[in-house]
């Protein structure tokens, strides 16, 4: 049997949240719940009582009204709580004190922390101003900002007013914010005058200048301060300096309560096949849906300090920010994670005591890459929890963080995405930790596994479903008033039922095991193969960086094609070619061993660092790849286009 690599205390287990919850259900509505898994198969039998004692747990502010669910056979269709109402911003401005709120950490050491009281201020100061605007329900207003504190305390003012808040990170191209903020029209848009990165200054007012020329929409351009006080806005005749256009007078917030299914953040889809598609999240949905996630799976309070890291154009910074609903504080950090070291995160976590630290898996497996042991070189005694997503997390990283790192921690590979800006699996305060796996299904999701039938599966690949409606489902796309994109997108694969598009299992721990995207699913011989099956076997190479796998139509079938990027000054000979095969057969099965092996410079990947299989597989097809202005490195993909190898 294998053993676990981490159980939590019995003291832990005992002090949990999760725990507090358990023993309130058990006493308030005469049940025996005895663990994690009771609690969540009553979960989702009893979704409505569910959702309705977690209102009242997470102290939601607000009128929750007697109706939970209505229409709640529907898969799009059905409303949580449509008597509700509520505002999304009074709900993250709960605590006034002097307890830091947010502390913002750069590259170059800048450090800007701002007490809870100062956040209600200085929100209070911009919602008077964008409502003097003429800012109200139901309009958009967007951010171009890298991940200061000046966009959340935007965010917060934008949501005070009933308005919808969007936002990409500073470092997508023109197009790319034209393909996205273009089809919402936000009346309002933020900026700072530049960003930091790698250690170089870049600038972004010669960005938005050619943005503000292409959206008629935006009336007014906010520029906030970043590296000069006094930028040159004479290109920018619209734009004003965000210290002009505050109230200086407001002391007060007036907060506008809307239904719950009020629309709240516009996000994007990755956009790599086409135009992005604009993902509508509801208020209600997504504050309730992060303080279940929050409170319960990561067991924050307000003794926590809590940090992801993450641009402001990826899911994981809404999720994030809403951190301030259970008073806990946040760290933010924009720049490289790498620089001017791949020690820097760590030397925030350990000045800011950080006791719950998000990441991505990539980051992960690049700092074992880069020889890091923070656990020798820092003092993370405050660390209690170590977070991951983005993409699978190699068993061999599990490792690493229990050896490297820490090991009395929580580590939870967490899995979800913007689709439905939170989790449908991820950590237990409660639970053990086995390798490789996520630890359980989200408390209210009916997750299931399907295979090609339609039939729930254990133990056996195939499709990550979720059978019955949750909350934080999107309310609608936007300029899709039939709901044809909506339903393409999530419920052609089976009537009535979300299909994530994710290729996964479920253990016999109770647990998840990713295996990748299901569109990008290896099908050598009709027998279907998930990437990340062959990532994990490509990163134990020492001599290997990065790999991407993709299926090339050949001889009738599909044979694997597995790209690697090499450490720097190393060539992919026979040798190695043959050990990379070899490692990949021992440890999994003929089928996933590569066809071809070939070096590359570089791998293609979106903006939030999501590395594009798809579109790798369209260009050594010679196909046309849409939108390249999803990418953060459009150039690698022609790495690809005319590779000899791929010829024979």
């Amino acid at each position: 049997m294998e053993q676990p690599l981490w159980r939590p205390s019995p003291e832990r287990i005992e002090r949990a949240n999760l725990s507090h919850f358990i023993r309130q259900l058990n006493r308030d509505e005469n049940l025996e719940l005895a663990g994690y898994h009771a609690l969540y198969d009553w979960s989702v039998a009893n979704s409505e009582t569910f959702w309705s004692r977690l209102w009242d747990y997470g102290a939601i502010r607000g009128h929750k009204g007697s109706t939970v669910l209505a229409d709640g056979d529907k898969m799009p269709g059905a409303r949580w709580f449509p008597e509700a109402r509520l505002n999304f911003a009074e709900n993250l401005l709960r605590r006034r004190d002097d307890k830091p709120a947010l502390i913002f950490r750069s590259e170059d050491e800048r450090r800007v922390e701002l007490s809870y009281h100062q956040l209600y201020a200085r929100t209070a100061r911009l919602a008077s101003a964008l409502r003097q605007a003429g800012i109200q329900k139901g309009d958009r207003v967007a951010g171009f900002m890298p991940n200061v504190a000046d966009t959340v305390v935007a965010m917060l003012a934008t949501t005070s007013l009933g308005a919808i808040w969007s936002s990409c990170s500073p470092d997508f191209g023109i197009n790319g914010v034209v393909d996205r903020f273009g089809q919402i029209e936000p009346r309002i848009l933020f900026t700072t005058d530049g960003y930091l990165y790698n250690g170089k200054r870049l600038n972004s007012l010669e960005k938005i200048a050619g943005i503000s020329d292409r959206l008629d929409s935006v009336e007014r351009i906010i520029v906030v301060p970043f590296f000069d006080a006094a930028p040159d806005l004479s290109a920018l005749p619209q734009a004003q300096m965000l210290a002009d256009f505050e109230d200086p007078e407001a002391r007060e917030i007036d907060f506008e309560p809307v239904p719950f299914d009020h629309p709240l953040y516009v996000m994007y889809s990755s956009g790599t096949t086409g135009v992005p598609k604009c993902i509508v999240h509801s208020v209600g949905g997504t504050l309730i849906q992060h303080i279940k996630e929050h409170r319960l799976h990561t067991d924050l309070g307000p003794e926590d300090v809590l940090f992801y890291y993450t641009t402001c154009g990826w899911m994981m910074w809404n999720w994030l920010v809403s951190g301030l609903a259970v008073e806990a504080t946040l760290v933010l950090y924009d720049g490289s994670p790498f620089a001017p070291g791949p020690e820097v995160l760590w030397d925030i976590a350990e000045q800011e005591r950080i006791s719950v630290f998000g990441t991505s898996a990539k980051y992960i497996a690049a700092l074992e890459k880069a020889g890091c042991k923070p656990g020798q070189s820092h003092d993370l005694s405050a660390l209690r929890a170590v977070l991951s997503t983005g993409s699978p997390l190699a068993h061999e990283s599990f490792d690493y963080v229990y050896r490297d790192i820490k090991q009395d921690l929580l580590l939870a590979s967490i899995s979800g995405g913007t689709d439905i800006v939170s989790c449908f699996a991820l950590g237990c305060p409660i639970l053990p930790v086995y390798r490789g796996e996520l630890q359980c299904r989200g408390l209210g999701m009916a997750v299931e596994i399907y295979d090609d039938n339609g039939a729930p599966v254990r133990e056996e690949k195939g499709e990550l479903v979720c059978t019955r409606p949750f909350p934080s489902m999107p309310i609608y796309f936007w300029d899709d008033p039939d709901q044809s994109k909506y339903r393409s997108a999530y419920f052609d694969t089976f009537d009535n039922i979300w299909a994530h598009g994710d290729y996964g299992e479920i253990t016999a721990h109770g647990g998840l095991i990713i295996h990748g995207r299901s569109d990008a699913v290896l099908n050598p011989g009709g027998v279907r193969i998930g990437t990340a099956e062959i990532y994990r076997q490509v990163e134990k190479i020492e001599e290997v960086l990065e790999s991407i796998a993709v299926g090339q139509e050949w001889n009738n079938d599909v044979r694997v094609v597995l790209f690697v990027v090499l450490r720097k000054g190393l060539t992919l000979n026979d040798a190695l070619i043959d050990r990379i095969r070899s490692t990949i057969r021992a440890n999994t099965t003929p089928r996933h061993v590569p066809a071809k092996v070939i070096q590359v410079a570089d791998i293609p990947r979106t903006i939030s660092g999501k590395i594009v299989e798809l579109a790798v597989r369209r260009v050594i097809h010679g196909e046309t790849v849409k939108n390249k202005d999803a990418l953060a490195n459009p150039e690698a993909l022609e790495l690809f286009r005319n590779l000899a190898q791929l010829r024979d």
